[in-house]
């Protein structure tokens, strides 16, 4: 069995490396790319020259091409020493013509070293001419140098997977930036729960035992440490990117918005580095490194010791994942629960009064488009008091009873058609012939056989059913404004936010992959007449 879930893993791994290619070649590729800025305030505000720089350096973030600007290599020759500082500012004042005829002598010397290593670069360089109007310089028509080279789908996809998991290291804050001893701390003690005087000596007279492991050069100060939240055990010192999000959450990776906790600010006493004591939804377990934080920042200077300054908030509700998930999970065990025992009933007391009133349930279920039933029964539970929207300000178990109830109730009707269908068709084979002419009663034909085998492609969908609660329904969290996964697809799609629809498109693919091996690995564990090893001819 070992030999085959590697072996299914690999394909797997490389059935997900082609969905993201051709999802790749489909929003790059063959979707206009000037529809990024559909819904892009910033773009109408521009105009002449600024907006053509605008739409190369956006194109550029959203991932479609690498853009280079003369400037921004002549601050390459600084950096690597081949110019000095009086000559990149001689040197940065183009002319306004296009064919660079009135540009000063040391500006088109430079000039014409940025078109040769664009150039050999494969790069396109581009000259904007001034824009003047009645003689004057026009608004945006200021002149602009610059490259640019669009990536290629197989350098796109290289990138995105290289990118896909970062490790932190102690030699992420650059080597120029003065901070002291690169190095990882092992504590049993969290200064965040044990605060210490100057001298190293605890505050507390009891020590909270919270071992962590802190950084000083690494990107997270804190990557791993132990809370009092589920799941108890945290960690930064490998993190999942799978993008980030232009549109739908700027700014903000995929999988953080996936992921992070929503809702209002949950504030309590928090201890900063430098002692000082206040009401805060600061979680310092979340510090991140900024270059001078502290010294542009009298309220950060105040509070922190070093640059670790960028903190996320505490938030008093759960992740997109978590809504989307305990929906998923309590609808999912209710299918399992109701479906399989009446599908069962139904297939043992078939044209009985449980079969007709299940198949006539099975086939409003199937003819009912499912907005409308859901609607109904959003209709029935306002009617009799049930909260029919979410609210995450005021929080309710009961906000979770219809949104489960419309989800589970059509996967309920499904599980019942498949499990009578399995165990009809079981019903007629051979080998319960042949039981019953051996003298075993229907009782023990039924459940001793029939039901056994007819629950094997069930079994198969099980971890599938319970992987895919994380991705949440998107028809079932609109209605009820469920603040889960299922619409984070569809606002990518409708918002034009490329990175989000291949960090989610990935985060399906995986999930399919390993609920199709855990499915057949279940399914062989329960049918012994399945073996996963290959025989010898």
């Amino acid at each position: 069995m070992t030999k085959y879930v590697l072996k299914r893993l690999l394909h797997g791994a490389f059935s997900i490396v082609v969905v993201i290619l051709i999802v790749m070649v489909l929003v790059y590729g063959l979707m206009d790319r000037n529809l990024v800025f559909a819904k892009d305030g910033g773009y109408t505000k521009q105009s002449n020259n600024t907006k053509t720089i605008y739409m190369y350096q956006k194109w550029e973030e959203f991932g479609y091409l690498d853009y280079f600007s003369y400037p921004d290599y002549l601050n390459m020759l600084v950096k690597d020493g081949e110019i000095d500082e009086e000559t990149r500012t001689a040197a940065v004042t183009l002319g306004r013509a296009e064919d660079g005829s009135d540009d000063s002598e040391v500006t088109a010397k430079y000039v014409a070293q940025f078109n040769d290593y664009c150039k050999k670069n494969g790069m396109t360089v581009v000259r904007l001419p001034a824009v003047l109007s009645r003689g004057r310089l026009a608004k945006g028509g200021q002149q602009y140098l610059f490259a640019h080279k669009d990536y290629s789908v197989l350098m796109r996809l290289w990138n995105y997977f290289k990118g896909l998991i970062f490790i932190d290291n102690i030699h992420y804050v650059p080597e120029e930036n003065d901070i002291g001893e690169r190095k990882l701390t092992f504590t049993l003690y969290d200064p965040l729960y044990n605060p210490t005087d100057k001298d190293g000596n605890f505050i507390n007279d009891e020590k909270v035992f919270s071992p962590a492991i802190i950084g000083n050069g690494t990107k997270n100060k804190y990557l791993v440490y132990f809370d009092g939240k589920f799941p108890y055990i945290h960690q930064n010192l490998a993190t999942i990117h799978l993008g980030t999000s232009f549109t739908v959450n700027q700014g903000v990776d995929v999988y953080d918005t996936m992921n992070r906790n929503q809702g209002a600010w949950v504030q309590s006493l928090i201890t900063y580095p430098t002692g000082l004591q206040e009401m805060s939804a600061d979680n310092l377990h979340t510090a991140t490194y900024i270059a001078g934080s502290r010294e542009t920042s009298t309220l950060l200077s105040d509070r922190f010791t070093d640059d670790y300054t960028n903190t996320t908030a505490n938030l008093s509700s759960m992740s997109r994942i978590g809504y989307s998930f305990v929906i998923g999970i309590i609808s999912t065990i209710l299918v399992y629960i109701l479906g399989l025992p009446i599908g069962v009933l139904m297939a043992r007391y078939k044209e009985g009064i449980l079969d007709k009133v299940g198949t006539v349930y099975i086939m409003f279920i199937s003819a009912v488009p499912s907005l409308a039933y859901i609607f109904i029964f959003k209709g029935i539970g306002r009617a009799i008091g049930l909260p029919s929207l979410f609210d995450m300000e005021n929080p309710s178990w009961l906000m979770y009873i219809l949104p489960i109830v419309s989800l589970a109730l059509p996967s309920i009707a499904s599980m019942m058609k498949w499990m009578r269908r399995y165990m009809i068709d079981q019903m007629n084979s051979d080998y319960v012939k042949f039981a019953r002419s051996g003298g075993m009663s229907e009782t023990e034909i039924f459940f001793k056989h029939v039901m056994k085998v007819s629950a094997i492609p069930i079994i198969q969908g099980i971890p599938g059913s319970l992987l895919f609660a994380m991705t949440g329904a998107l028809i079932t969290e609109r209605v009820y404004l469920v603040p889960g996964a299922g619409g984070l697809l569809m606002d990518a799609i409708n918002m034009y936010d490329n990175s989000v629809i291949v960090g989610v498109t990935l985060f399906y693919a995986v999930l399919s992959v390993l609920s199709l091996i855990l499915g057949d690995v279940l399914m062989a564990m329960v049918d012994p007449r399945i073996s996963f090893t290959e025989k010898a001819r």
